[in-house]
């Protein structure tokens, strides 16, 4: 479609249809908002690119974890679901040689397709994911010949809702849908995600955050074998009674590298005394059965860590199984749990360098707090600074953003929706 044509379908509600689905939202007062963002975004991408005579819509959501804490690294199961917190792009097909992008705000990625290997210069910049990705999908046998993209994104950074992936994965979808006809699924896709953040990116990072962004819902993954096993059910938490929300602890992610980086090596070396690579290749009862020498060998924390990932990684299918079977209070329960394991084996909850500082610790408290023994409230994500996630009823939603927000600040509280469609080219109806 050009762009007066999308504009004009826009307006007249043609697209509606796919944007009830994406957003979980139904009413005129809804939509609109939408809407004016899609058509904010298509009058950006003429300001930046000129006019063309056809474009594309796209959207990707942010995810969040719903249970499994760092469990996929070593092989475990995770629960995921995407959220109506997306990333949108407005796009066109070139034969430039060249992909343009321009994020909102951002200085434009201008990345040369005449040489795909990684650039130095390129590390942990947003050019290195787009290179990376048009190489695996032209090594598919998918040529990227270059597009140009728009893109703004309402997925709060440092969040936990993984921003990051949902650049990946929309940049995935892109090229699927310009270069192999949309034939690329979205488990490819989600890979093709991880191995330009791995490659061409710099970070070791594991494949829950693009799976989710790229499948969309509420999904149980099983990252035991190469290709991750996915299982998906329903969550819809308004007919439940329940809201959705991540509360922002406002702590400063500086510096935590290394304590993120400590979770899996001590994980990983608990596992190479037995000679595996990952604790899911280690049976429980053979880690207990060692357990005072692996204390003696690897340290304490290391064995605590260990633990929860053996009760954590447990506590998935039980998730799965508990919203399968409709029992929302079994499901809270083991959200408790998986939070309590977190905050007490895992210890991913303060680096605890400063006694002073730890915010993680009194957004969970804040949130214990005014839920008073209802709902759940959990570590969020990596840990040490960012989000918890809270299960809320939809009783006292009002009042426990009011409150949350007078201790840690005006906007802390998010209310999200899960949504159950993953990365997406818009159509009209």
């Amino acid at each position: 479609m050009t762009i007066q044509d999308t504009i004009q379908a826009l307006e007249n509600g043609q697209f509606d249809s796919c944007l009830q689905t994406l957003y979980a939202c139904h009413s005129e007062s809804e939509l609109k908002p939408y809407r004016k963002r899609f058509l904010k975004a298509v009058s950006a991408f003429r300001d930046n690119f000129g006019d063309c005579e056809d474009i594309a819509l796209f959207s990707t959501p942010g995810r969040t974890e719903l249970g499994g804490n760092h469990t996929d690294h070593q092989g475990g199961h995770v629960l995921a679901g995407s959220v109506n917190a997306d990333i949108i792009a407005v796009a066109a097909r070139r034969q430039s040689g060249r992909i343009r992008l321009q994020s909102e705000g951002m200085p434009l990625d201008d990345v040369d397709l005449s040489d795909f290997s990684p650039q130095d210069d390129e590390i942990n910049t947003s050019a290195a994911l787009l290179r990376g990705i048009a190489s695996k999908f032209t090594e598919m046998g998918y040529p990227v010949t270059g597009f140009d993209a728009y893109t703004t994104s309402d997925i709060l950074r440092g969040s936990g809702l993984s921003s990051s992936a949902a650049f990946e994965v929309l940049a995935g979808t892109i090229c699927s849908a310009f270069f192999a006809d949309s034939a690329v699924t979205p488990v490819q896709i989600a890979q093709i995600g991880q191995y330009a953040e791995n490659v061409y990116f710099g970070k070791p990072c594991g494949l829950m955050d693009q799976m989710a962004c790229a499948v969309g819902g509420v999904i149980a993954i099983d990252f035991k074998d190469e290709t991750p096993v996915i299982t998906g059910t329903e969550l819809n938490l308004e007919q439940l009674g329940y809201a959705l929300c991540i509360i922002d602890s406002n702590a400063d992610h500086a510096e935590l590298t290394s304590a993120y980086a400590a979770i899996p090596a001590e994980m990983q070396n608990i596992a190479k005394m037995f000679g595996k690579e990952r604790l899911s290749e280690v049976p429980e009862a053979e880690f207990i059965s060692h357990f005072s020498g692996l204390r003696h060998t690897c340290g304490d924390r290391a064995v605590l860590r260990a633990m929860h990932f053996y009760t954590d990684d447990k506590r998935v299918p039980l998730q799965l199984q508990a919203l399968q079977n409709q029992d929302f209070d079994a499901y809270l329960k083991l959200v408790r749990a998986s939070g309590d394991s977190s905050f007490r084996y895992l210890q991913n909850v303060s680096t605890y360098e400063n006694s002073e500082k730890q915010e993680i610790i009194i957004a969970l408290a804040v949130c214990e707090e005014f839920l008073g023994g209802r709902g759940a409230v959990r570590i969020h994500g990596g840990g040490f600074a960012g989000t918890v996630q809270a299960y809320v009823p939809l009783d006292i939603l009002k009042t426990f953003k009011m409150q949350t927000e007078s201790v840690l600040g005006v906007d802390r509280c998010h209310v999200l929706k899960i949504r159950n469609a993953g990365s997406t080219q818009l159509h009209t109806a």
